[in-house]
């Protein structure tokens, strides 16, 4: 299990970066010994929006077209990955159906040719299973390395977008982030997700768009 400790750091730092920007504002009135009553004030406006905004990763990768064709491309490879493994394993099925049928007709030469073709049909599963352990490792192999890339698409991406709207933290919604509760106005997924698509395009659902970003 991971350490949950970064987090709680994290956590921590951005609640004291809040604290710091909202006391702030309220710094010229502490003289007279009016900075609590004015941060009171300040954390219950609805209307003071701090530099902080968070996230929907679930709704970023569902709307961002790049995460789209992410997806269409590895749901392309289970299929393929499937079709080879249902190949096999009906090539597997014909040959014992055909062995039994053979050994109920007394149709092989001899005992020595029936064992034969039962070890040729024992070793042809021992090799599709040896095909789905390998398909199965690549298949999870190229699905971390499109997260990756997804991953340093999008932090990439928000460093150019957090150039003209100056946040001071920006935070995911899942359940590993600092993020258990936010108001509305602080939820800036949709000016992301629109910022996103500006910069790579419409959805291509083909094999190339996997290097596009």
């Amino acid at each position: 299990m991971k350490n949950p400790t970064p987090y709680v750091v994290s956590g921590v730092l951005a609640i004291a970066l809040i604290i710091l920007y909202i006391l702030h504002f309220t710094s010229k009135s502490s003289v007279n010994g009016s900075a609590g009553k004015e941060l009171s004030m300040l954390l219950n406006d609805s209307s003071i929006t701090l530099p902080i905004a968070f996230v929907n990763v679930d709704s970023l990768l569902i709307n961002y077209n790049f995460a789209k064709d992410l997806n269409e491309s590895l749901l392309r490879k289970e299929e393929s990955t499937r079709a080879t493994l249902n190949q096999r394993q009906s090539q597997i099925n014909a040959a014992a159906q055909d062995f039994e049928r053979k050994l109920r007709n007394n149709a092989f030469l001899s005992q020595e040719r029936a064992q034969q073709e039962q070890e040729r049909i024992m070793q042809m599963n021992q090799e599709y299973q040896q095909l789905a352990e390998r398909l199965t490792q690549e298949f999870m192999l190229e699905q971390e390395k499109l997260n990756i890339q997804m991953e340093d698409s999008i932090k990439a991406r928000l460093a150019e977008f957090n150039s003209t709207r100056n946040y001071e933290i920006i935070f995911s919604n899942r359940t590993t982030s600092t993020v258990l509760y936010a108001d509305d106005k602080y939820d800036i997924t949709s000016e992301v997700v629109e910022f996103l698509n500006s910069k790579y395009g419409p959805a291509t659902a083909t094999a190339d768009a996997v290097k596009k970003n």
